[in-house]
């Protein structure tokens, strides 16, 4: 009887000791299921592309970017090529002088169209890549060619000049209204934009996916930070990268804000191969 006390005792403090842990971040596999870091980065270490899908305001998501960046190069050294979402290609060459300090911090605000929480959560990630002498890919299209698709259709884009075509993926370039993600995109904003509303994202994926191959070849392990809403599922740029390549070895992380975060929520289970759960009561960023 004592036994089964001492039990029960013990049970009701590890579950009280639970409650008052304050936990920043829950790891879930795709499945589901509780995972680690550990299984998460040995999951990395063995693809061509990791696409990082984060929430652009969570700071949890943009550590854990830095996190496993600078484990991954202690892995795969030179090896290793970085990209984002938040550069557009046509400040590549900024970018580019930037890495090899032929231009300064300040002329690279000046010149190049940073994002305003770049100096918490991207600038790191730059720096990195250029205190280790690796490629930062600027890998979306120039916001203006997007929003031409928004407000003029997909077809627009065949009358921009033959020099602003490098800056996108080729053209015509695919486009599957019934995914998931276009379909999502689509109906949350009660038809309104029409179908150019999702293609204006599609030639986001599409473009971001044409610079990480143009960038990636075999042996190479290329990480890519993006919204998580632009590989939730394995859509947007993986669904883009498997067009091209169907053999690539694509790994996701998805990443999602709950009220508690011991159980992931039925809707974000198949999200991505790892998913990262925060409160959502966490300290944002600047946007």
């Amino acid at each position: 009887m004592k036994t089964k006390i001492f039990a029960t005792i013990l049970i009701a403090i590890s579950i009280l000791s639970f409650k008052a842990d304050k936990i920043a971040y829950q790891l879930f596999d795709i499945n589901g299921k509780t995972a680690t870091y550990e299984q998460l980065l040995k999951s990395a270490k063995e693809a061509d592309i990791v696409l990082f899908g984060e929430l652009h305001d969570n700071p949890i998501g943009h550590w854990l970017q830095l996190e496993l960046t600078k484990d991954l190069f202690e892995f795969k050294k030179s090896n290793l090529v970085l990209g984002a979402e938040m550069f557009e290609a046509d400040d590549q060459i900024a970018i580019n002088e930037y890495l090899q300090s032929k231009i300064t911090d300040k002329t690279l605000k000046v010149e190049v169209k940073l994002w305003n929480n770049y100096e918490t959560d991207y600038k790191p990630l730059l720096n990195f890549a250029k205190a280790n002498h690796l490629n930062f890919v600027a890998a979306n299209i120039p916001r203006r060619y997007a929003n031409l698709v928004y407000s003029q259709g997909l077809e627009k884009l065949d009358s921009i000049d033959s020099d602003a075509k490098k800056w996108i993926c080729p053209l015509p370039m695919k486009y599957d209204g019934e995914l998931k993600c276009y379909k999502d995109i689509f109906a949350s904003a009660g038809g309104h934009g029409g179908q150019n509303l999702p293609k204006s994202q599609a030639v986001k994926d599409a473009t971001m996916a044409y610079f990480i191959l143009k960038n990636w070849s075999k042996g190479k392990t290329f990480i890519h930070y993006n919204g998580s809403y632009h590989s939730n599922f394995h859509q947007g740029i993986e669904w883009y990268l498997k067009q091209e390549n169907p053999k690539l070895k694509v790994f996701t992380i998805g990443s999602t804000e709950q009220s508690a975060v011991d159980t992931l929520s039925k809707e974000s289970i198949g999200m991505a191969d790892f998913i990262i759960c925060t409160p959502e009561a966490m300290t944002k960023t600047q946007q």
